[in-house]
């Protein structure tokens, strides 16, 4: 490596060792709420992210709405039912803890993020007057304007202010620092954590992090079946750097994960068969309740959840009669927007029923405060479209007034994804938790997209929020930090820079790995299972692993980086492929078929670890949480008197 080809300076034979009471490791939403949680108890925090936590992770550019905030002053569900709608949609499949804290926390941590500066409400009056907005909060809310528990926010504004508030705090921040494996007492799988590895993506040095506890806050897994070698930007849903190391190292160190085995047909992606998401017109999420019409102008209608059709615009926003509320994305109590149109059903069928395509989100006929805060509000604020949609697009003239976008949907375009083209998506697997979010390695807690059946935006700040509390106060009881393993530590060195050791002219790149990975992942761990098909990815990874890996290269921290990313992803897809074989059931809650096994009886939770090289497997009841309420409250009688005494001041 070349001073003169690389411009920062060359450290690898450099180490930087920092101490830490609680160590949180990724600092998107749920890492920097964690650090300013634990950093609000006293602890000594350090938060370390492969990017600058400035806007890094997958909520860094911006969201445009807050899900589950039922305590908020306007909401009429409250936190149980929500959850619990949440659970019997999902046949139980579902992580009743994180949700319950993200339902009963929510809007506490909302109100938080307001006083660190982040926009919450229309102050300025933009919508005064539009039905989706308290007059008296100027809260402004999505999808269900009778129940009023989903927050329209200004997500653009969020991390910037998180990352000054953990810098008022006295949180040391070190960016540019991708963690790479997890230490543990006595360098065995399955120990307490007592700290973290990993290397300075543009120097090179070599970091090691001593701790009391540690909050795993990283992204879930992406790149496993969807890669494009040509365009490795626009891979995934999420940025390009979320792809699951958290996943991989808590694997390597035997922490336990749960409905790893789950995977999604693939449907928002840009792996070279898709766009940008929301780069078209559609009425998902951000786009909510948009009017869609065919390539004529005819409109397509929307439906209550009962199948009758809507007749004006108003309608679309308030539940069905007999129904208590509904979520649009969400699926609660079905979901208000039922109509089998563009998203569900296939062409033939429109085809039928005289429509035709190409189909077009026509924003020009919808009222004009519902026209402007879906495409100057929520098109602008929510990260994936800030930039590359409503920046770009309105430079290039595009006038919602005036014009209509074109539409690209699943099951009716050439865009449609293949079987075996899965992705970690919806409430996908990850690590198992108890109520403070630790993981059975002592001292390991976990939030955001790192939990099994993680969700969103609030989800990842509610969680990661709570994480760090728990964190803070675990770090408290132990009276120092635990020594280090060296020959662990030694162990990591090695394996870390090895590629810099490696020929380019005979070895093999970052984007030729994570290819073959994807490949071999949609060949044998596609939409359907059997023990044979399985077993030949597992013996072809481990081939990739014993044989390939040595021969990879980098030229400098930065593919350094890139290519460790893509062992990451190997070790995932083992960890996916092994909790495949765990389950002998069929499942379609979570998309798991098998064409052998046992069938489609109820099953419990498949929760999986390792313990040096063998694989374990345990069940776990699906309600293993218990009396959500009840269990909540027993675990947090320190927080609920908090919040009373701040209530009564």
């Amino acid at each position: 490596m070349s001073d003169m080809k690389w411009p920062y300076p060359a450290r690898v034979d450099q180490t930087c060792r920092m101490d830490a009471d609680v160590l949180v490791l990724g600092g998107g939403i749920a890492g920097c709420m964690a650090a300013i949680s634990a950093a609000r108890r006293g602890a000594k925090v350090v938060l370390v992210d492969k990017g600058a936590a400035r806007r890094s992770g997958a909520g860094g550019s911006g969201c445009d709405h807050w899900e589950s905030a039922a305590t908020n002053p306007c909401s009429g569900v409250t936190p149980e039912e929500l959850v619990q709608a949440m659970l019997d949609d999902n046949d139980g499949y579902n992580n009743g803890i994180s949700h319950y804290i993200e339902c009963r926390e929510g809007w506490d941590h909302l109100q938080e993020i307001e006083k660190m500066g982040g926009k919450i409400r229309d102050t300025e009056d933009e919508f005064k007057g539009a039905a989706f907005r308290d007059e008296k909060t100027k809260l402004m809310f999505a999808y269900d304007y009778q129940n009023k528990f989903t927050i329209r926010i200004w997500g653009t504004t969020f991390k910037p202010t998180m990352e000054k508030e953990c810098r008022r705090l006295g949180v040391q921040i070190v960016d540019r620092v991708m963690i790479t494996s997890l230490l543990t007492e006595g360098g065995g799988t399955g120990g307490r954590c007592v700290g973290a590895a990993g290397f300075h993506c543009r120097t090179g040095e070599f970091y090691v992090f001593s701790c009391r506890a540690a909050v795993m806050a990283m992204s879930r897994p992406a790149r496993v079946w969807l890669f494009s070698s040509a365009h490795p930007g626009l891979c995934e849903f999420r940025p390009l750097s979320t792809i699951g190391d958290g996943h991989a190292m808590g694997w390597r160190a035997g922490a336990e994960f749960n409905m790893m085995e789950k995977s999604v047909r693939a449907e928002f992606s840009s792996a070279g068969r898709s766009f940008p998401p929301y780069s078209a017109g559609n009425n998902h999420n951000t786009w909510y309740p948009a009017t869609l019409i065919d390539a004529g102008g005819r409109e397509i209608p929307y439906a209550d959840r009962d199948g009758n059709i809507l007749k004006d615009v108003a309608q679309r926003f308030v539940p069905a009669q007999g129904q208590s509320y509904f979520l649009k994305g969400g699926n609660i109590e079905r979901a208000k927007y039922a109509y089998d149109g563009p998203e569900t059903l296939p062409y033939e069928k429109l085809k039928e029923l005289g429509y035709k395509l190409p189909f077009y989100a026509d924003l020009s006929s919808m009222p004009e405060l519902e026209r402007k805060v879906i495409w100057g509000m929520m098109v602008g604020q929510e990260g994936k479209t800030n930039v590359p949609v409503y920046k770009n697009f309105t430079e290039a003239g595009f006038d919602p007034e005036k014009h209509v976008l074109q539409c690209y949907g699943v099951g009716w375009t050439s865009a449609e994804f293949l079987p075996q083209e899965r992705q970690l998506f919806g409430l996908p697997g990850g690590f198992m938790n108890d109520w403070d979010l630790m993981t059975n390695l002592p001292g390991l807690f976990v939030a955001g997209d790192a939990l099994f059946s993680s969700n969103c935006f609030g989800h990842a700040a509610s969680t990661g929020a709570y994480a760090g509390r728990k964190a803070a106060t675990y770090a408290a009881k132990e009276p120092e930090n635990r020594p280090l393993h060296q020959p662990q530590i030694d162990a990591e060195r090695r394996r870390v820079y090895a590629p810099l050791a490696a020929s380019p002219e005979t070895g093999v790149s970052w984007k030729e790995l994570n290819e073959a990975v994807a490949k071999a992942m949609q060949n044998y761990c596609g939409e359907q299972k059997r023990d044979e098909l399985l077993l030949s990815g597992v013996e072809l990874l481990e081939r990739y692993e014993k044989e390939i890996v040595p021969q990879a290269y980098a030229s400098n921290p930065h593919e350094l980086m890139r290519l460790l990313e893509v062992f990451d992803i190997l070790t995932v897809a083992q960890l996916i492929l092994q909790s495949c074989l765990a389950r002998r059931q069929s499942c379609e809650k979570l998309e798991f078929f098998r064409t052998d096994g046992d069938g489609n009886a109820p099953a419990p939770f498949i929760c999986i670890r390792r313990e040096g090289d063998r694989v374990l497997t345990r069940e776990v009841p699906l309600d293993y949480a218990g009396d959500i309420r009840e269990n909540y409250e027993k675990h947090n009688q320190d927080y609920i008197a908090e919040k009373a005494k701040e209530a009564q001041a």
